[in-house]
């Protein structure tokens, strides 16, 4: 389809950030005019001028911010075009000088004594930055000297090269054979159909798949294996000199959450890995196979099963499903569907996926590629999930606090996911309801199961090398092997391939990023249950979480919706509401 061919309605509305190219190139104009007012401040920040600096540094930023989401937003549209790449590119070369001014800032704030900090915090004419100077007050004990600072900032030029190695490795190198399947037709393998293969109703194709696509990572073990564990050296080392006891305590310290709300997440699910040990008993019992390998555990349980809805319908359909969240939520729903937040179809040249971006002085965009499926009616609920949390945390907070931690992305996105879900299994026939299950059954177990052995598997590695043991690719097989047993239990071969499974994770160099998913499915089931049970006697409390954008730690904020991810008990309501839908799985395949 051509962009031209799709209704106005159903494209997005861009004429609110900037009406016409003129006036973007103006704005822009007005950005680098900005960069040199930065000079007054430079080397001179005080308790009294640094109101001034901030201030101007917000303008920069909210500027700098509108200009770029405009210019991702037209590239998104059509790749293709030439003049959609040149204007991305002239925002990225913006920013680069807007990062390089204003780096200025937070090394000169730091040098003020922690006393004058504090007192700049607790100065009502400081209220909009009390948590920039609350992070730089947190921080001062982990910034080095001037000439330190400098001397890194030289080295990450080429010690933050190994997710690039990977990555080039991985998308540019990587080559696969075709595998065959039952009939002994060829099939092409790529990482984008791997999956496709592994939901094969064809035991020959998934097995073909799986042995194929490890072989090749295999054969690269040296290769790849010292890639990571330099990359673990490197998180070590540099966590050491900013003086953390550890890359785990640097990591968490940048989102400023505590290390043990991590060590909580593994020991919790730890100690409910027997519920994921039934569901592959009961997995394997479905599927009727002798044995059940690792291939084996994406095939679908029961018969495909799909809603086609056109794009009005699914809309509808959702603003249902979230009803419980009260009128004040849906009337933004309404409103981002009338006002054209949303770029509906999918378009030649249009960038693939979905996602919602937020701009401070505007609404959220929503970009779509929706078909007539159940996973885009869900895609349309969890991406409407980020639009409506940055809505409301924009609108609640000054510019410095809106933009909420990474840290709690993912929890109103799937909170919108788990309402829909149990909103439509109120009225789904047996076959619907089977569907829908196993559908809540398999993002826990990838989400907070699977994610959560990703993070024991990462402290591991990190560990080892921080009590100067020697980590080597045959000792991380040996625990990646350790712990898929441990996750998955007896009921599943343990495939000598899956050992490497470590290689093929590009999260991994990022390091103790995988553990978010997990504590946000957590937090995200715990929320959707209280909407459920407790209505419009709770609902205030999660839009409190909504609008709370950075203004307290994370772990703070998600307490405001009632879910302290320091105990045991969110992890156990999750846990339980994953046995209780295997249960219930169970009970239906057995009629």
């Amino acid at each position: 389809m051509l962009r031209k061919d799709v209704p106005v309605n159903r494209t997005w509305d861009t004429t609110g950030l900037y009406a016409n190219e003129e006036a973007f190139e103006k704005a822009l104009e007005r950005a680098n005019e900005l960069l040199k007012e930065f000079d007054a401040y430079q080397g001179k920040l005080n308790k009294d001028n640094a109101i001034d600096c901030l201030n101007l540094t917000v303008e920069a930023e909210r500027l700098g911010s509108r200009l770029y989401v405009y210019a991702m937003m037209k590239r998104d549209e059509n790749t293709a075009l030439p003049e959609n790449q040149a204007r991305i590119g002239k925002v990225h070369m913006l920013l680069t000088m807007f990062s390089s001014k204003l780096s200025f800032i937070s090394p000169e704030l730091s040098a003020l004594d922690d006393s004058v900090l504090e007192e700049m915090k607790n100065d009502a004419k400081y209220a909009d930055f009390s948590v920039v100077l609350y992070d730089i007050i947190r921080q001062k004990k982990h910034i080095l000297s001037e000439k330190e600072e400098k001397v890194l900032a030289e080295v990450s030029a080429f010690s933050s090269g190994y997710q690039e190695v990977f990555t080039m490795f991985d998308n540019a190198d990587l080559k696969f054979d075709d595998v065959l399947d039952s009939e002994g037709k060829s099939h092409p393998l790529s990482h984008g159909n791997y999956a496709v293969y592994l939901e094969s109703k064809d035991p020959v194709l998934r097995k073909n798949a799986f042995k194929e696509y490890y072989k090749r990572y295999i054969a690269f073990i040296n290769t790849v294996g010292t890639t990571y564990i330099s990359s673990v050296k490197k998180d070590s080392a540099l966590a050491k000199i900013r003086k953390y006891e550890s890359a785990l305590a640097s990591a968490l310290f940048n989102e400023d959450v505590p290390v043990e709300v991590y060590n909580n997440l593994v020991e919790s699910v730890r100690k409910n890995t027997p519920k994921m040990h039934e569901y592959i008993k009961l997995r394997k019992e479905i599927l009727g196979l002798d044995e059940m390998h690792m291939y084996d555990m994406y095939v679908a349980l029961s018969k495909d099963v799909t809603m086609e809805l056109e794009y009005e319908d699914a809309y509808e359909l959702v603003c249902k499903a979230l009803a419980p969240l009260g009128d004040e939520y849906n009337k933004i729903l309404k409103k981002a569907y009338k006002n054209r937040w949303i770029d509906v179809y999918e378009t030649e040249n249009k960038r693939s996926g979905a996602y919602s971006v937020s701009i401070y002085d505007h609404t959220p965009f929503v970009l779509l590629n929706y078909t007539k499926t159940t996973s885009d009616i869900f895609t349309i609920a969890h991406e409407m999930g980020h639009a409506i949390h940055s809505y409301m945390s924009n609108a609640a907070q000054p510019f410095s606090k809106a933009d909420y931690k990474i840290f709690v992305a993912e929890v109103a996105s799937t909170v919108n996911e788990v309402l829909m879900l149990k909103y439509l299994l109120k009225s789904a026939d047996e076959k619907m309801r089977e569907f829908l299950l196993n559908y809540f059954i398999s993002m826990v177990r990838t989400t907070l199961f699977r994610q959560t052995m990703f993070a024991e598997f990462e402290k591991f590695a990190h560990e080892t090398y921080e009590q100067l043991k020697p980590v080597t690719p045959d000792l991380l097989n040996e625990e990646y092997l350790r712990l898929n047993k441990a996750y998955y239990g007896p009921g599943v071969e343990h495939d000598k391939e899956i050992s490497y499974e470590w290689m093929r994770i590009p999260h991994f160099y990022r390091a103790f990023y995988v553990y978010k998913y997990a504590t946000g499915i957590t937090a995200a089931i715990n929320i959707a249950n209280k909407v459920l049970e407790e209505g419009a006697d709770y609902v205030p409390k999660y839009f409190k979480m909504l609008s709370a954008g950075c203004s307290l730690p994370p772990v703070e904020i998600l307490k405001l919706a009632d879910v302290d991810l320091m105990s045991e008990e969110p992890f156990e309501i999750a846990m339980n509401e994953f046995a209780s839908a295997v249960n219930e799985l169970k009970k239906l395949k057995s009629k």
